[in-house]
């Protein structure tokens, strides 16, 4: 295997997770420099996400691979090697590998691997540096240990449906896995600290993480509204809870953002709309006045601004330093120059042609992220 570079060189990871939340944690080690080996069940057809399609990356005949777009975006700069783990053989190479390894991370259900004898108590009982990292849908306690846990059932439970969507509407689940993607940032940042533990004291641990749990935690102000107020919050479409405005908008020929985050900004905001007057209004003076008269300011300034285009409105308000944006779509986000600037669309090979990818956002000014030619890999390719 080739020699990994970047600031988690040297730091090898078992990887017997699939679908979003541990792939997109162990697909972030290994633009780290970590080496990933994703462990692969041949009987199973590997990763469930392999099939998760269309599309799919094709080969020289047209002949659709096991590379889904879908397994492509959480598996780069990573070794597949396929065992299957309900046999004796398979057992005893995972646990030659973990012999080797700095971390493993897995997401069966609680008890799922204990009868292989590859839970945290077996492997540490031998491998006591060992950072073991446990990923399930409501974690190893409580009352719901025993379920199974997806992205969409983890935004249903943990309540960020309920503030999604328009406010007459149903509960709407974010456009992507949010829960399983924010749980494997928090995989992240949890493995991490404990290999600084672990290099600090020779001591591993295991780090027991559930989806509902990180759902939970990035309810972040919503949450706190609620905990402090007693008061459920509500559906607001695009708005925001505590800023007014801070919402789509639409125009004469698109759609706008506005994030109008404090008073002066809404004076230099009504200024450029011709409506200087609302500035000076009791009802909309401040941000606690209009966040109470939320509907009245957003009869007023709806109609202004869909009599101005798009263009119009980004390029005044960026003039007087209002905060505004578009909203764009994917094709339009992939051709900005921004992204081009900062290395947000990448492009590897995978034996089948070139595939494009998503960017690692993390620019470091002395280790920087190297990403070598490895796209997600084949089932068993290594």
């Amino acid at each position: 295997m080739a020699v990994s570079e970047g600031p988690l060189a040297g730091v090898k990871v078992l990887d017997l997770s699939r679908i979003l939340a541990g792939p997109t944690c162990t697909q972030l080690l290994g633009d780290l420099g970590a080496t990933v080996i994703k462990i692969e069940n041949p009987a199973s057809g590997g990763d469930d996400t392999r099939s998760w399609g269309p599309p799919f990356v094709k080969d020289a005949d047209g002949t659709p691979t096991d590379l889904s777009a879908y397994f492509m975006s959480s598996n780069r700069n990573k070794y597949s090697v396929s065992l299957d783990i309900s046999t004796p053989a398979g057992q005893a190479e995972i646990r030659r590998i973990a012999g080797h390894a700095d971390i493993l991370i897995q997401n069966f259900k609680p008890g799922g691997l204990d009868k292989y004898g590859l839970d945290y108590a077996s492997l540490a009982a031998d491998f006591p540096k060992l950072v073991y990292c446990s990923i399930s849908g409501y974690g190893q306690t409580g009352p719901n240990a025993s379920k199974p846990g997806y992205d969409l059932m983890a935004q249903g439970y943990g309540g960020i449906m309920s503030l999604t969507g328009d406010p007459d509407g149903a509960p709407m689940k974010v456009g992507v896995g949010i829960a399983d993607v924010m749980c494997g940032m928090y995989a992240t940042v949890g493995i991490l600290a404990a290999l600084r533990h672990r290099d600090q004291t020779g001591e591993g641990q295991q780090i027991d993480l559930a989806l509902v749990d990180s759902q939970v935690a990035w309810l972040i102000n919503e949450g706190v509204n609620y905990l402090t107020s007693g008061k459920v919050p509500q559906r607001r479409g695009n708005g925001h809870p505590n800023i007014v405005p801070y919402d789509v908008y639409e125009t004469s020929d698109s759609h706008i953002i506005l994030a109008v985050g404090n008073d002066s900004q809404f004076r230099r905001f009504c200024g450029f709309l011709g409506l200087a007057d609302l500035a000076d209004d009791p009802r909309f003076a401040t941000n606690p006045d209009r966040l109470e008269n939320r509907d009245a300011l957003n009869y007023i300034l709806r109609p202004a601004i869909r009599s101005r285009s798009m263009r119009d409105m980004i390029d005044g308000l960026e003039a007087v330093k209002v905060p505004v944006g578009p909203v764009h779509s994917l094709d339009q986000v992939f051709e900005t120059r921004q992204v081009a600037a900062r290395d947000m669309q990448i492009s590897m090979p995978t034996g089948h042609g070139d595939v494009g990818l998503i960017g690692n956002p993390l620019n470091f000014s002395a280790t920087p992220v190297t990403l070598p030619d490895r796209a997600a890999p084949l089932r068993g390719r290594h």
